[in-house]
């Protein structure tokens, strides 16, 4: 993989955390009606949560494509069929009526917000099923744990740019009007993008 495609796998990584889920909802909800600090503490949960599934994958995952190529075939289906599955949520958010409606965690201290944020992705299967599907993509068969633990660090990079990046634009009030004015605007791009990027996988040779 070129760093041209690394990078572009970045950005449809980037973009997969960003659509609406139950990670994103909650940490748009509990900035919205609890204040910036209370989105940040769930934002820091859902991120620990995802470094954790994050690290299961690559551990998991490195060690069987060593002697099971198979492996990397099937996680590029299941991913591919992810994608377009969240292409075709996102496509009919796109011409719904249906305004964003995003939860809020239940109110508390920081620390038990940072703990349901961690609750909320630790019991989501779709997040170990998105860290072990890009992993497939983006980690050549048989690769150096250098190489892992760099694909590693740089995603989930980008997954807590993405959600603190939440946290913080949701619980600015100038950003939310403009979000509803635009919602429409937002699920097409994402339908088209992970459409794309779901042809992509469709269509690559990784091994």
């Amino acid at each position: 993989m070129t760093g041209f495609e690394f990078a572009l796998l970045l950005l449809a990584w980037a973009i997969g955390g960003g659509s609406p889920g139950p990670a994103t909802l909650a940490i748009a909800g509990t900035a919205m009606n609890q204040g910036r600090a209370a989105g940040l503490a769930v934002a820091s949960g859902i991120t620990c949560g995802s470094a954790a599934w994050g690290l299961t994958a690559a551990l998991g995952l490195s060690a069987l494509m060593v002697n099971n190529a198979w492996i990397v075939e099937i996680m590029r289906y299941v991913g591919a069929s992810y994608l377009l599955f969240l292409a075709y949520k996102s496509m009919r958010s796109a011409v719904s009526d249906k305004p964003l409606m995003p939860v809020a965690a239940s109110k508390g201290g920081l620390g038990r917000l940072f703990v349901e944020g961690l609750l909320i992705h630790l019991t989501n299967p779709k997040a170990v099923l998105g860290w072990g599907a890009v992993f497939a993509i983006a980690v050549p068969l048989g690769a150096a744990p250098l190489v892992v633990f760099e694909t590693y660090a740089a995603l989930l990079m980008v997954s807590c740019c993405v959600f603190l990046g939440y946290a913080v634009l949701f619980s600015t009030g100038v950003f939310v009007r403009g979000y509803q004015k635009l919602r429409r605007w937002f699920e097409a791009s994402f339908a088209i993008l992970f459409g794309l990027a779901g042809l992509k996988i469709l269509t690559a040779k990784i091994i």
